[in-house]
């Protein structure tokens, strides 16, 4: 057993760990922090935790040393205090975006300001386990992931993975999601008439999320879309893109059966008939699965590569959670077991 503490308790990617780690067989939670809520109950701002955690909301200050420690807080604020946090556990996960760029000038460019500590960023590994598993495994420090940003790597990994894009091609990807993506607190945007049965699209292109697809594969001419959807939780990422002449249905069916194979958390979803014939976030709801599915033109060379999440499992709680397991040598799949549920 570890002993974990939770630095931002009170958001929705804090009441997800809460959850997730209240369940694990070898972690106990031992405080959980929020200013805002200082000395309410857990249960009080995650109701479906009531009498499974006790808990009450304590101020950081009061942290004590742990061996991990989960940062759930906003971004740009981890950055500014990581000094201090070290010093409490050996161990830390940012579920911010504070460290999942290497590059202090990608993090300006994409952020619109300097990083507060650019010598941290290269000591920490970007914590996507399908694409940085090993360095993840014997790394102390592991930043979170954008959950538009796991869905597109995701979608595009089967294919990267075995150099079947074309080198010329550009990459345009739709992500949809849910309203959850915008957190806890409240907006203009996220107030129920304003947001209820939308499909909007709130970023054409620039989104920040794309600064973290472009560091896993290198790729350049890559656009990221995102749509909001009436749907809580939930991303779903499709791809366009190129791939080389001569590629085939069954080199993609090898590519994907690969990665599937390597990967306990991605599953294959490509039916021929039925429902579900390609992967729908609905059915991944409090899932930390990220179900993968394609279409391909064979005569243009145009594939259409897809992945859904829940944004706030697979895109960020569960994927930490993953981590941690990573890190401290365990089964991947402890306390991750959940594959979400149907109907919904």
């Amino acid at each position: 057993m570890i002993r974990v503490s939770i630095v931002g308790g009170s958001g929705y990617t804090g009441g997800e760990l809460i959850r997730l780690l209240s369940f694990h067989p070898q972690v106990e939670i031992h405080q959980v922090t929020s200013r805002a809520h200082l000395g309410e109950y857990i249960h009080q701002m995650h109701p479906n935790l009531r009498k499974i955690n006790s808990l009450k909301f304590c101020d950081p200050k009061q942290l004590e040393p742990v061996d991990l420690l989960f940062l759930a807080v906003p971004h740009g604020e981890v950055q500014k205090h990581i000094d201090d946090y070290y010093q409490l556990a050996p161990k830390l996960i940012d579920l911010s975006a504070d460290f999942r760029l290497q590059d202090p000038v990608l993090y300006e460019k994409w952020y619109g300001k300097a990083h507060a500590a650019p010598h941290w960023l290269p000591r920490f590994v970007y914590g996507l386990p399908e694409i940085n598993r090993e360095a993840i495994q014997k790394s102390d420090y592991v930043s979170g992931v954008g959950c538009n940003a796991t869905a597109s790597i995701l979608a595009l990994l089967p294919t990267m993975k075995s150099g079947l894009m074309d080198d010329a091609s550009s990459v345009t990807i739709e992500v949809k999601v849910g309203s959850s993506e915008g957190g806890a607190s409240v907006n203009d945007g996220s107030h129920h008439p304003e947001r209820s049965g939308v499909i909007r699209t709130f970023s054409a292109f620039g989104h920040r999320h794309t600064a973290e697809v472009i560091q896993a594969f290198g790729l350049q001419k890559l656009w990221l879309t995102m749509t909001a959807v009436d749907l809580v939780r939930g991303a779903l990422a499709t791809a366009h893109l190129q791939l080389k002449p001569g590629v085939e249905m069954k080199d993609l069916w090898k590519a994907y059966r690969a990665v599937i194979q390597e990967n306990p958390f991605l599953r294959l979803v490509n039916e021929k008939r039925g429902v579900y014939r390609v992967p729908e976030p609905k059915v991944l709801a409090g899932s930390n699965y990220a179900d993968l599915g394609f279409a391909f033109d064979q005569e243009s060379n145009h594939l259409v590569a897809i992945c859904a999440i829940d944004n706030l499992m697979k895109g960020a709680s569960g994927t930490a959670v993953q981590c941690m397991n990573l890190m401290m040598g365990w089964d991947e799949m402890a306390g991750l077991s959940f594959p979400g549920l149907h109907p919904i």
